[in-house]
Parts: C-alpha cells; sequence; structure tokens
C-alpha cells in the first residue's frame, strides 16, 4: 500500500524534479532546468498554503531517503454555475509525474485518487485533465471519459 502524503513546502526541489521527468517525457520541449530556481520560491509558498485552490500529493520514494517516488498537483477553478454543476467548481489535475525507477507499483493511481477526493471535499463536481496516451489507460479506468475539446490557447 503507498502512503500518499500532501506535499510540503521542504518538498518543493523534489516536486519540481519529477515536474521535469513529466515534461520530459510528454513535451518535445527545451530539457534546461534553468527555470526551476525562479519556480521554486513560489512553489514553495504554495505548498505551505493549507487552504488554497492548490494542492500536490506524493509517495516518498522506498529505496532513496529524501527522494519522491510519485507525483500529482491539482487546482479548483470557479467557474459560473450551470444546469447540473450550480456551484461551478472544477478541479483540474495536472503534473502527474513517477520516477522512472519507481513505475508499476501504483504510486500515481494512490496520489490521483488522494487528489480527487480532495476535490470532492471542496465541491467539485467535475475534473478535468489532459492524457498522455501512455496515461490515458489509468484515467479511463479512474471514470474520465474523453470529450470533444474546443480549447484556444494564447499566449501572453
Amino acid at each position: 500500500m503507498s502512503v500518499v502524503r500532501r506535499a510540503l513546502p521542504e518538498d518543493a526541489e523534489e516536486v519540481l524534479r519529477l515536474r521535469q521527468v513529466m515534461i520530459d517525457s510528454v513535451f518535445a520541449t527545451d530539457p534546461s532546468i534553468a527555470w526551476h530556481g525562479d519556480s521554486l520560491p513560489t512553489l514553495r509558498s504554495r505548498l505551505g498554503e493549507p487552504e488554497g485552490d492548490f494542492v500536490a500529493f506524493v509517495v516518498d520514494h522506498p529505496e532513496r531517503p529524501g527522494a519522491l517516488a510519485s507525483l500529482v498537483a491539482g487546482t479548483i477553478d470557479y467557474r459560473i454555475g450551470k444546469p447540473g454543476d450550480p456551484q461551478g467548481m472544477v478541479g483540474f489535475v495536472f503534473s502527474v509525474a513517477t520516477d522512472p525507477d519507481a513505475r508499476r507499483r501504483g504510486y500515481a493511481r494512490a496520489c490521483t485518487t488522494t487528489l480527487l477526493e480532495w476535490f470532492r471535499e471542496r465541491g467539485a463536481r467535475r475534473v478535468q485533465l489532459t492524457a498522455s496516451p501512455e496515461a490515458e489507460p489509468l484515467y479511463v479506468s479512474l471514470g474520465f471519459r474523453p470529450k470533444p475539446n474546443p480549447l484556444l490557447e494564447l499566449t501572453l
């Protein structure tokens, strides 16, 4: 059984390391980690907020003290309510990553299940995510279904 815990400010460097694992495996981008230094203060601060709209759950690496084996992060956004979702609270899952030497042990599933419960406790009626082809079976097994997505994005 995986022991999932909420990430703490002192986990920030490991959280960024696992986020980089996810980025490197999903996106064809610059593999530089120079951005970690700029991201670290904000991440530490956000991980220290006990009641906010952001959370990360982790599993400690069983063979490497001080390292994390798995990570999932999520946010809750408010959107104006609609029929079937009058409160308008929407969860978003991101940065699901497992250290390459700790995969296939159920860590990502355990972290994601914990995050889904966190969303439920805060009134989210819908949860969204973007899945890689490799990860899609996990999410489908948790009840996620593909949707046609008219999403457009602007980079400022």
